[in-house]
């Protein structure tokens, strides 16, 4: 097998990891999301046990990026999708611990009656798994059109927090005994809010991936 023949078939191999490795996170913040509106306890546990699942491929990438730099020489378009596997597994990760902190959130508020009903965190969470969806199709097609249109939905994703965050604090001084559940639902806003954060980072390494150039896409 020639070279560059191994390099193309590691190249899929890094692919394939990478894309596993998002779908199990896209599927924890989901699952994540549906306890904290089922409170549902049992599944969040579940979700905190199963991080390192997420964990072991980010290494496995890891372990097949330094195997690619080291025997294989890639060239400057191969290294750069090397670096970009790299960068966007960071990410990828980064959103599977944030949906183990929504775990960890929801077993904090238990299941006692809810200040509010949970409407516009699921929907909020829907907006950034859709951006997520469809960057990591924008990172397999290497389509640069729709990485920016995924970054660009991340503004809708901050609007819907804003106004989150203001309610929940209107809550807090008029409902004082029910600071510690607010405070929770907070910080799951802010958790989703980083899901879409980091997607946005995940755009921009794919049009580095494919330009070469570095864009600052959350400016």
């Amino acid at each position: 097998m020639s070279t560059r023949t191994m390099l193309d078939k590691d190249l899929i191999r890094l692919k394939q990891l990478l894309l596993e490795m998002v779908q199990l996170s896209k599927t924890a913040v989901e699952e994540a999301v549906h306890s904290l509106a089922t409170q549902d306890i049992e599944k969040a546990q579940h979700i905190i046990k199963a991080d390192f699942e997420i964990n072991e491929l980010e290494e496995k990438i890891n372990n097949l990026v330094i195997q690619l730099i080291a025997q294989q020489q890639p060239v400057a378009s191969d290294l750069r999708k090397i670096i970009a596997a790299l960068k966007i597994s960071s990410d990828v990760e980064r959103i599977g611990d944030l949906a183990v902190n929504i775990a960890k959130s929801i077993l904090h508020i238990g299941n006692g009656p809810l200040i509010k009903p949970i409407v516009d965190i699921p929907r909020m969470a829907d907006m950034a798994l859709a951006m997520l969806k469809d960057v990591i199709q924008a990172y397999y097609e290497e389509d640069i059109e729709l990485a920016i249109r995924t970054a660009d939905a991340d503004d809708a994703v901050d609007t819907l927090y804003g106004k989150l965050i203001k309610e929940l604090l209107e809550l807090m001084t008029s409902h004082p005994e029910s600071i510690s559940q607010i405070t929770q639902l907070s910080f799951i806003c802010r958790h989703i809010e980083r899901v879409a954060d980091h997607t946005t980072n995940m755009a921009e390494h794919i049009i580095y991936m494919v330009k070469g150039k570095k864009i600052d896409l959350n400016a």
